[in-house]
């Protein structure tokens, strides 16, 4: 059962708020489609006006889009009296598509369905485990999931149109190739094909992180933001970059790995096998390595890493000296790799996100200050920092939003074929 209470997109929207070049260099019907999605209701002459257009423009591509269903109109009472005859805004067709999002992860697959407009119709979770598996095996999980999801919303499978995944890798998602992921035993693994094999519906893959960095352009804190930064701290450390309102990959769809920049020549061995790399430092495995030389653990040395990391956390909440000075220490390397993230690339905005954002020590004035002071700071506007409360769904959330923005250019397009 979905543990995360997501906004509803009726009256709110999904989607950047501000157009970026890409949004205005688009057809005047995918224009008009995103301006009405990203405001969730909106009146022609409200969109007319944004876009520029005449209203007899958009009295066109209203009627084109109302009858190809993915545009409809609802009433609403006048704001300033509540009387009178409604007014008419349009809004998208919530049931125009049904889109899956998942998030793969070594301690529990999460997965959302949603209809058109980002509103989730239902969410599942699903135990994993911290060892390398065939691709037979994820795709048995992955349809697990699918089918619990179906069921939950009682709908068919066939009613689902796309399916997004975010994996925690390397991804060559233009092919649908994961070049390396943690969950799989081999590399350069062709999951799209595999997947096709399975289910009758695209599928669109990509890094766990960039997924959740879509979730905060289209659902969350970078809707009002064309830049901003994510950086994620679970059992490794990463990075999402929103450019001009796109996601940021790189030439090669690896760049960004922010846990495997140097922060330490010959340091601490990080899980990529070179020294000195951030994650070696902040990762899940980078802390519980120095657990037994704080605590006297006793049977505790048998727990899972999970609990030695809660574990480790209650004892310096309780004043526990080693403790404390295991996570300042932490904290002190995130200061540096943040204050790296702002040198690059001035983010207005970088949020942090991850399941160690429930360790409060990473994140403590102290570990903000000295960032700032790291950084070239009276040359630049501040950059903020914002805490995004850790939980999975939102990343599965996330990893819609490729299926349904794919599906939007898709039905526009062929709307448009349809009246020309």
């Amino acid at each position: 059962m979905m543990n995360y209470m997501y906004p509803s997109a009726i009256g709110a929207g999904c989607g950047p708020l501000l157009q970026s070049g890409a949004a205005k260099a688009a057809s005047l019907r995918l224009q008009f489609f995103q301006h009405v999605r990203a405001n969730g209701r909106a009146a022609r002459a409200d969109v007319a006006r944004a876009l520029k257009i005449s209203a007899g423009s958009a009295t066109a591509v209203t009627s084109d889009l109302i009858a190809s269903g993915l545009l409809q109109e609802v009433s609403e009472q006048t704001r300033e009296t509540g009387r009178g005859r409604p007014s008419v805004a349009l809004e998208v067709v919530p049931t125009a598509a049904y889109v899956v999002g998942i998030k793969l992860s070594s301690r529990r697959h999460c997965a959302v369905l949603t209809d058109f407009v980002g509103n989730v119709l239902a969410g599942v979770t699903l135990p994993s485990n911290n060892r390398r598996r065939s691709l037979q095996e994820l795709l048995d999980q992955i349809t697990s999931l699918i089918d619990m999801l179906v069921q939950q919303a009682e709908i068919s499978v066939d009613d689902i149109d796309a399916v997004g995944i975010g994996v925690p890798g390397i991804v060559d998602m233009e092919n649908g190739v994961v070049r390396w992921c943690s969950l799989l035993q081999d590399d350069d693994v062709d999951l799209a094909p595999a997947f096709a094999v399975r289910f009758d519906m695209p599928l669109f893959i990509d890094n766990d992180t960039n997924m959740l960095t879509l979730a905060e352009l289209w659902f969350g804190e970078g809707r009002d933001k064309t830049d901003f930064a994510v950086v994620t701290i679970e059992n490794g450390v990463g990075m999402g970059l929103v450019v001009n309102n796109t996601l940021y990959r790189g030439s090669h769809g690896v760049g960004l790995e922010l846990g495997h920049t140097k922060v330490q020549m010959d340091g601490a061995l990080c899980r990529c096998g070179q020294r000195g790399c951030l994650e070696a430092y902040l990762g899940d495995y980078a802390l519980t390595r120095e657990v037994g030389v704080a605590l006297d653990l006793g049977e505790a040395r048998h727990r899972t890493p999970e609990d030695l990391l809660d574990l480790l956390f209650e004892e310096a909440k309780s004043g526990n000296a080693a403790a404390k000075t295991i996570f300042r220490r932490a904290g002190r390397y995130l200061a540096v790799g943040l204050s790296n993230v702002v040198q690059l690339f001035d983010p207005p905005l970088i949020i942090i996100s991850g399941e160690r954002t429930r360790y409060d020590y990473l994140f403590a004035d102290e570990v903000l200050a000295e960032m700032k002071t790291m950084t070239l700071s009276d040359v630049r506007q501040p950059c903020a920092i914002a805490i995004r409360p850790w939980d999975d769904m939102v990343w599965a959330h996330g990893a819609a939003v490729p299926a349904i923005s794919a599906l939007s250019d898709k039905l526009v397009a062929d709307c448009e074929m349809s009246n020309t």
